[in-house]
């Protein structure tokens, strides 16, 4: 496993997110959803984060990234939704018309950490330590 690295420490956080649309209207298309990763890919690069994975459906993405250890991950997500919410509402106008109100997002989301090993590998591997 490569693990990622600054001054004092090394680190290997990946997460995968899904993001709804609001109201699971299905208005993501194939040009919706790569005017999205892009906007990700960019406000990612302010944050230290880099995308490894996207794919949609109609109504909802599952990305799959990775972050440095000083990522502050819900101002990203935060930020990330509102902007995309705003710059796809005011290039697609037709998602205005399905979409009635201002956000294109749902207001949740899950977002899971992803790593190589079961919980149960580390920890055995925890406790075994200093035996």
């Amino acid at each position: 496993m490569k693990l990622d690295s600054n001054n004092h420490s090394v680190f290997s956080l990946k997460y995968h997110l899904v993001l709804v649309n609001k109201y699971r209207e299905k208005v993501l298309n194939t040009s919706i959803s790569k005017f999205a990763e892009d906007m990700f890919i960019t406000l990612g690069e302010n944050y230290h984060i880099t995308l490894l994975e996207w794919n949609d459906d109609k109504d909802y993405v599952h990305i799959l990234f990775k972050t440095h250890s000083k990522t502050e991950l819900t101002k990203f997500l935060n930020a990330y939704k509102s902007a995309s919410s705003r710059m796809i509402k005011k290039e697609f106008h037709e998602v205005k018309q399905m979409l009635w109100k201002e956000h294109f997002w749902s207001k949740g989301f899950c977002l899971l950490t992803t790593g190589g090993v079961t919980l149960e590998v580390i920890q055995d591997y925890i406790q075994k330590q200093g035996q």
